[in-house]
């Protein structure tokens, strides 16, 4: 059976892990050795007894399993704690798209092995990837994985989960015996997700939960791949970046009111905050624009047409707007024909802008970080081109504010 399998294969090449702690490696690894030691038949052999160095089988076993040992290293994230680990994760599940980010950062972005909305995300993401030179993703038709199976998991055979078992077991059917059971069956779970906007964590999660920017948990899951040098390459970007975003931000004063909406039709209408703690407004939180609802609107406010005038921002950030199956000029079109809708200072002024996905990870960060830099201070960075359809618009080598290129060589293995 593959449960059978995946309880095989746990103990010959998985990280193993305890929550707030380690685990000894001693019984887990001999059972790699343990397969013609002091017990065969050829052990009466009078050569088989000893070697020119007098060490016994079982001085062999406990050697390798002393090698074992030494090859493994640990990485630590809240809430799991540290997690011992064997070798590197090959293959990755995932459940959202800002540790799905991660894994393709660092390389591995065709090896995830479950998604939240796999096709969507995969449309969004190549949207940005056709920028990157060189460098492929395909997570069309994988597993999705917004309410897991356990089964489904034994069956994924994943070398690591990087999702929050914190917030795994707020589904329905999912205790914490069963991350635990994961955890020790298949492979340890190393992610955190409730530093999205900071969400309190079930009772049992509570004790210690931390919270992380996105580039400190990238660096940390870097460190749980063996992939510093290439976090440190993606990261010397980012610094870049916001260095060059923080030179030319005009004073408070003089910048756009903003607010950022999501909506699959018109009638439902959501507002998100742009700067509030938590890896959500990563994008939007450096760049300082004025909240044009002033703190009234909590994310996830369902507004209308007349809030949305009452308030009247200067720019309107379309959440979802660059994914390929989104009419973003129809989006455009209901503001402007709706009698309400057609009086904000944003529609009248053509600055309602596509944005892509809130749960970003460290390259989608950057592309995002670039493209609403563009759209709220076009002055100071460079004109967002009017986007309607197609692939992350192709911006002059002279108005681009990281490097493409390398980005993809670190990408591609080239850090």
């Amino acid at each position: 059976m593959p449960r059978d399998d995946a309880v095989r294969r746990a103990s010959t090449r998985r990280a193993f892990a305890k929550y707030g702690g380690t685990v000894a490696l001693g019984g887990l690894l001999a059972g790699c050795t343990d397969g013609g030691g002091a017990g065969s038949s050829d052990s009466d052999s009078p050569d088989a007894d000893t070697t020119d160095t007098g060490s016994t089988d079982d001085d062999r076993a406990e050697s390798q399993t002393e090698d074992a040992a030494d090859a493994s290293y640990t990485a630590s994230i809240s809430p799991m704690g540290e997690v011992i680990f064997e070798s590197p994760p090959e293959t990755v599940f995932t459940r959202l798209t800002h540790h799905a980010d991660m894994a393709f950062a660092l390389g591995r972005g065709n090896d995830v092995t479950a998604l939240h909305a796999p096709d969507y995300y995969d449309g969004l993401w190549n949207q940005y990837v056709e920028r990157l030179p060189g460098v492929s993703l395909d997570w069309s038709g994988l597993y999705s994985s917004w309410q897991p199976d356990k089964e489904k998991l034994y069956e994924l055979d994943s070398d690591i989960h990087l999702a929050d078992p914190a917030w795994v077991t707020q589904v329905e059917g999912w205790e914490r015996s069963d991350i635990d059971e994961i955890a020790e069956n298949v492979s340890p779970w190393f992610g955190n997700s409730l530093s999205d906007r900071h969400q309190e964590p079930a009772e049992e999660w509570a004790d210690g939960y931390q919270y992380y920017g996105l580039w400190e948990q990238f660096e940390i899951v870097a460190e749980a791949f063996r992939e510093r040098e290439r976090y440190e390459a993606l990261a010397a970007v980012r610094e870049e970046l916001l260095s060059t975003i923080e030179d030319n931000l005009p004073p408070e004063e003089e910048r756009p009111t903003a607010i950022m909406i999501a909506a699959a039709d018109i009638e439902s209408i959501y507002a998100y905050t742009l700067s509030n703690p938590g890896f959500l407004t990563s994008h939007t939180r450096p760049l300082g624009p004025r909240d044009a609802f002033e703190g009234s609107v909590e994310s996830g406010t369902v507004v209308d047409f007349e809030t949305i005038l009452e308030a009247d921002p200067d720019v309107i950030l379309y959440l979802g707007g660059m994914e390929p199956g989104t009419d973003m000029a129809g989006r455009r079109t209901a503001f402007e024909e709706d009698a309400v809708g057609s009086e904000i200072t944003a529609v009248q002024n053509d600055r309602v802008h596509p944005q892509g996905a809130r749960y970003q990870g460290p390259i989608l960060n950057l592309f995002q970080l670039e493209m609403t830099a563009k759209q709220l201070y076009p002055d100071a960075f460079g004109a967002w081109p009017r986007y309607e359809s197609g692939p992350y618009p192709e911006i002059p080598t002279d108005e681009q504010l990281f490097d493409r290129e390398r980005v993809a060589d670190v990408i591609n293995g080239d850090p």
